[in-house]
């Protein structure tokens, strides 16, 4: 086994969905082949707008061929989260990847235009830690309700990132700045007397019960309390055009005058952030009662 680094667009031409699978050609089976079972990262390149920057993390769980495409394979991968502010791949005058400079100090073009690649395991921990804004410790986190008073630098990243405390606290605080600390149904933006956010990062596609829904921001939407409750009931639910769908005979009464089925939710500005159509689908097709 061994870690390595997916290259991965929003707009890509390849069948990616980066939380779920990674669509590659056969130039880079055998790279690949020697992740499974281990744990990669993505990087999204500065062509077509990209930010040159390390993005994510996922364990790269089995290979399997495309069927449809001749000599293309999609990686499949599950325990995906997003970093709490994107890596650039540069420190200071070098890469973190130090493969991608040549002896000379100079970039080395060949090594960096490879989509997949094999990273050392200093390399892959370094990139994890500035990934993470903060660490989250886990033997002060002792329930969902997450506190960010508690998160410091305790245990290293790298141990932390298979655990759902860490993984809750991470993809709240993303989707809660991605949505502005704004219900997205509501458009209710709620502060308690201490100035913290009462809002709740939702998961679209659950992450429990056999769901298991990725920690992506592209899975969650920012909810107030009882909307959140509502939604993950499946009296509530989203169609791709962001449009709000209601069971409406399953709606509280006092909720009524905050539900306005069939109106526009709020949406991240940038396109990156908002709710994925595959997750929205999953949703509706599995939770949604009406």
């Amino acid at each position: 086994m061994a870690k390595g680094i997916f290259t991965a667009k929003i707009d890509s031409s390849y069948d990616d969905i980066p939380e779920i699978r990674y669509h590659f050609p056969r130039t880079y089976l055998n790279y690949a082949k020697k992740m499974v079972g281990d744990w990669i990262i993505y990087y999204e390149p500065k062509r077509g707008g990209g930010r040159s920057s390390y993005f994510a993390t996922a364990m790269l769980d089995r290979i399997e061929e495309d069927t449809n495409t001749p000599n293309h394979f999609y990686a499949l991968v599950s325990n995906y989260l997003d970093f709490d502010q994107p890596v650039s791949f540069r420190l200071g005058e070098k890469c973190i990847e130090s493969a991608l400079m040549l002896d000379n100090g100079l970039l080395n073009k060949g090594s960096f235009q490879r989509a997949v690649r094999l990273i050392p395991e200093n390399e892959y921990q370094l990139i994890l830690q500035r990934g993470f804004s903060r660490d989250y410790s886990l033997d002060k986190i002792t329930n969902a309700e997450i506190d960010e008073e508690v998160l410091d630098f305790g245990r290293p990243i790298v141990e932390q990132i298979v655990y759902r405390p860490f993984r809750e606290a991470s993809f709240s605080k993303k989707v809660r700045a991605a949505y502005d600390s704004t219900c997205a149904i509501t458009g209710l933006k709620l502060l308690n007397g201490g100035g913290r956010c009462e809002i709740e990062a939702a998961h679209i596609k659950p992450v429990g019960n056999n769901h298991n829904g990725p920690d992506s921001v592209r899975n969650g939407i920012s909810l107030s309390r009882t909307v959140h409750w509502m939604f993950d009931r499946g009296i509530l639910s989203i169609d791709n055009d962001y449009t709000l769908l209601a069971a409406k005979n399953l709606i509280p009464e006092q909720m009524r005058n905050l539900i306005s089925p069939n109106s526009m939710i709020k949406v991240p500005d940038e396109s990156k952030y908002r709710p994925h159509s595959h997750f929205l689908r999953y949703h509706r097709e599995n939770i949604f009662k009406g």
